[in-house]
């Protein structure tokens, strides 16, 4: 019998686009809604769903990839944000039988045609059939520098490190590499023109529970960058001086804003 890894990787989709999904509890929508559309510099699509729960942020040049969830009573996410990722392929249905091969779980197949599924740690994510192909650059803003949200962030137990590095780079089909200088870090090489990049970052101390995500920003001016966000209604967590910042958006959730170059998305 193949290894499961490579009996998939011969009859896998290509993810063609991933977008990062921020799924909001509707007392924090509006606010949430309000800050990533100026953090972005993006505009807010007409809402749209049953319940009118769902919104895009619009980029001025290229094809969307950050969209925004208003979660309801009922859901799981409804207790606090959250983030989902939606990958981009010809067929949902075909991808998810690959995923269960690899250790997914299907929670709801959809009768608009996307599948729901939950990684081995946990992790939610759909398979979608949009298929979308120009990545927006950067943003310039008045200050002179440029940003992105360009990144998310699975922040894995370290119980559920290695299985959910295998379970990602073999349903992406995308290499891994390591950091050379933090042993907790990994990341899935993505191909030219995805918008974002997923970071395997390996949790510390006593840390259980499913694997969520949080978004990353690239910038050339990290101090202007963050002061920005602070201005819009972001609180400060941690200036780490290694690359990076963790701050908090207005509705709780965490974030990241590094040093990475925002047009390559590599370290600088």
């Amino acid at each position: 019998m193949l290894p499961v890894c490579l009996a998939y990787s011969r009859t896998m989709t290509r993810v063609s686009w991933v977008t990062a999904f921020l799924d909001l509890p509707p007392d924090v929508h509006a606010v949430g809604t309000h800050f990533w559309a100026a953090v972005t510099g993006y505009a807010v699509s007409p809402p749209r769903g049953e319940e009118a729960e769902f919104t895009t942020l619009l980029p001025p040049v290229g094809d969307p990839y950050l969209k925004i969830q208003r979660t309801g009573c009922d859901d799981a996410s409804a207790a606090g944000p959250g983030l989902h990722l939606d990958l981009h392929v010809a067929s949902a249905d075909h991808s998810a039988a690959g995923a269960q091969g690899l250790g997914a779980t299907v929670l709801h197949r959809s009768e608009h045609g996307y599948v729901v599924l939950r990684s081995p740690g946990g992790f939610t994510f759909c398979f979608v059939h949009e298929q979308l192909s120009d990545r927006p650059l950067p943003t310039r803003w008045p200050q002179q520098h440029e940003s992105i949200v360009d990144q998310v962030a699975l922040d894995i137990p370290a119980d559920d490190y290695e299985t959910e590095c295998g379970f990602w780079a073999a349903l992406t089909g995308w290499p891994v590499r390591g950091s050379v200088s933090r042993p907790e870090l990994r990341h899935l090489v993505r191909p030219d023109g995805i918008p974002i990049r997923l970071l395997l970052q390996r949790l510390g101390g006593e840390a259980v529970g499913p694997v969520t995500g949080h978004l990353d920003l690239a910038c050339d001016d990290r101090p202007t960058e963050v002061s920005r966000h602070l201005g819009l209604g972001a609180t400060l967590v941690a200036d780490h001086g290694g690359g990076w910042t963790t701050l908090r958006d207005p509705t709780g959730a965490l974030y990241c804003v590094t040093d990475r170059d925002p047009r390559s998305g590599l370290g600088r």
